[in-house]
């Protein structure tokens, strides 16, 4: 597009006049690298609309940064019955929902009737927590929330059932009195105090929503209570978020960001460039760059590459021939080289995966090679390569598939070129394994493609291979292997069943074991179970493929401090306006 010389210089003179009021704001320039799905507590299941949702919505308590343990966020201090069944959190009374008003261009209270700014009360604790468990409000990720007795009847009722109403009013959240909330659990469980810190069981504001309906999370309608609050969002594009002033000192992470303009850009090589342009404060590193960033003088000082609680996996659609026989899953399971992935195409000093949970988790089995010893390398006590692809092409045969004759398969990804060069390597690696098979590559983009997945899309809609990751929320295996596998509770993607002709009964026991173990009291004990259940699911039921540990590899300007919480916190980073100014001109 060319721009004439009158527009230009009516830009420049109109900077030239903003500037002023622009050059006392501290912005951060980053990108989501997708349109968030949703920015509604009870509806995000994806990283990118939980971070918007971290930065704008408080919780009853946060967690440590450095042992995930629980700490005051809302709540200043809770109890615990005896028997752990009763939770009772008592919330500060000095946290008020607010809004970003374009009229006079800053956040301001959010009035009630009467004019009078509305504090955050265990009432809305209450509703937030019922309104995710509301069938109604059609949230995936409410199974977190089943451990408070009657989540898991309300959230699995008919909405016109006669006891419709009843199941709402027997759920385990109650508000004894504006600031105090008290939940009643199916089990004692030692990390709900975790799960209460979660986007799900987050205050949300019962008259917006009412008003507005699905249109409530939009930047005119949306009420927050959290660090940030909503001034734009222009969709598929960017959006914008707006320092509170009204949060209290000591909620407040320590940080300087006034201001956050967040970008959509979904392809890494365009986000890179855009760092490298200073357009950008912190950036990821695209596959084929990472030599590059490694051996450059300047680049280098500014990666960070860390352990990072996420496992990258492929996932089987188990109901959808030919990954309906355990053969053909556990064939392409094994014909992945994961060392070889790392070391040619990933390059940021990840680990190969033999489980689905990553080592930091309380409960995981990752590199014990009693499990999956074909998908570890040697020198980590594994099979090797060339040992796992003969033992998979003779289960291929067995299967009916020798070399893999009459096979098509569909994996499929969001779109991302990170996971393209992954998907085409893992192509290349099936197809030396079995020549005769046929494996496309399909993409979706990331809102459509989380739709796909649900377990209610009919099964031709699916493929037969799909990618995810699952990084923590909170470090503890019930948030793994139970909340997104178990078969009648979790996630389960996967569509594994007790009914399955071949490994109903590993199912079965898989099921049993996950739940029993997020009851169990014994620390020890619950390791013995989780690691069963971890063995069940990746090597006798093959239900996933693990590829690999996550590490976080990002690029830093000098001029910004990060806090490197696995959630961006925005308010705990620190950024050197007069370094970036020099810097960018």
């Amino acid at each position: 597009m060319k721009w004439s010389k009158i527009a230009v210089l009516a830009i420049v003179g109109l900077s030239l006049m903003v500037w002023p009021a622009l050059a006392a704001k501290v912005v951060l320039n980053r990108n989501l690298g997708t349109e968030p799905p949703t920015a509604d507590p009870a509806l995000a299941e994806d990283t990118t609309s939980v971070e918007i949702i971290e930065n704008m919505f408080l919780a009853l308590v946060d967690m440590d940064e450095v042992d995930m343990h629980p700490i005051p966020e809302l709540a200043t201090s809770w109890d615990v019955s005896p028997d752990g069944l009763t939770w009772t959190f008592h919330m500060r009374n000095d946290v008020f929902w607010v809004k970003y008003d374009p009229k006079k261009g800053e956040v301001v209270y959010d009035l009630d009737a009467d004019g009078k700014p509305r504090p955050v009360t265990a009432y809305d604790v209450e509703y937030g927590v019922k309104r995710t468990l509301d069938p109604n409000t059609g949230s995936n990720y409410a199974y977190v929330l089943y451990i408070i007795k009657g989540g898991e009847a309300l959230n699995t009722a008919d909405p016109g059932a006669p006891n419709f109403q009843e199941l709402i009013d027997g759920v385990g959240v109650k508000a004894l009195d504006a600031y105090t909330v008290q939940f009643t659990l199916e089990a004692p469980a030692g990390y709900f105090g975790q799960i209460a810190s979660m986007w799900v069981a987050r205050p949300q504001p019962k008259w917006a929503i009412d008003a507005y309906g699905d249109a409530w999370i939009e930047p005119e309608n949306i009420v927050t209570n959290g660090p940030y609050a909503m001034k734009t969002w222009v969709h598929n594009d960017h959006m914008v978020f707006v320092k509170n002033p009204y949060i209290p000192a000591e909620l407040w992470g320590g940080g300087n960001i006034d201001e956050v303009y967040a970008v959509m850009v979904v392809e890494a090589s365009t986000e890179f460039a855009m760092y490298l342009n200073n357009e950008l404060d912190t950036s990821g590193v695209p596959l084929p760059e990472m030599d590059r960033v490694k051996t450059d003088p300047v680049l280098s000082k500014e990666l960070v590459i860390r352990p990072y609680p996420c496992t990258y996996y492929y996932g089987f659609i188990v109901t959808k021939p030919p990954m309906d026989k355990v053969a053909v899953r556990k064939a392409l399971s094994m014909t992945i080289d994961r060392k070889t992935l790392i070391d040619q195409v990933t390059k940021g000093g990840q680990l190969p995966a033999n489980t689905f949970a990553p080592g930091m988790i309380f409960g995981n089995a990752a590199l014990d090679p009693r499990i999956a010893p074909w998908a570890l390398p040697e020198e980590l006590g594994g099979w090797g390569y060339d040992r796992a692809v003969t033992e998979a092409q003779q289960l291929m045969a067995q299967a009916g598939y020798p070399d893999g004759a009459g096979l098509e398969i569909v994996l499929m990804h969001n779109v991302s070129e990170g996971h393209a060069r992954i998907a085409q390597a893992i192509q290349a690696m099936w197809a030396k394994a079995f020549p005769k098979a046929k494996f496309i590559i399909e993409t979706q983009e990331w809102k459509v493609y989380l739709q796909t997945l649900v377990k209610t899309t009919p099964v031709e809609n699916v493929p037969h291979v799909y990618r995810l990751g699952w990084c923590q929320d909170y470090p503890d295996e019930n948030n793994w292997v139970h909340e997104v596998f178990n078969p009648t509770v979790g996630e389960n993607k996967t569509r594994m069943s007790a009914d399955d002709p071949e490994v109903g009964a590993a199912v079965a026991k898989f099921d049993e074991l996950t739940r029993r173990a997020g009851r169990e009291s014994d620390p020890e004990v619950r390791k013995q179970l989780y690691f069963e259940a971890e063995r069940l699911l990746v090597d006798e039921i093959v239900a996933i493929a693990p590829i690999y540990y996550y590490t976080q590899v990002v690029l830093n300007k000098p001029w910004l401090q990060r806090r490197w919480h696995d959630t961006p916190h925005w308010d705990t980073w620190i950024l050197d306006a007069a370094a970036k100014k020099k810097a960018t001109g």
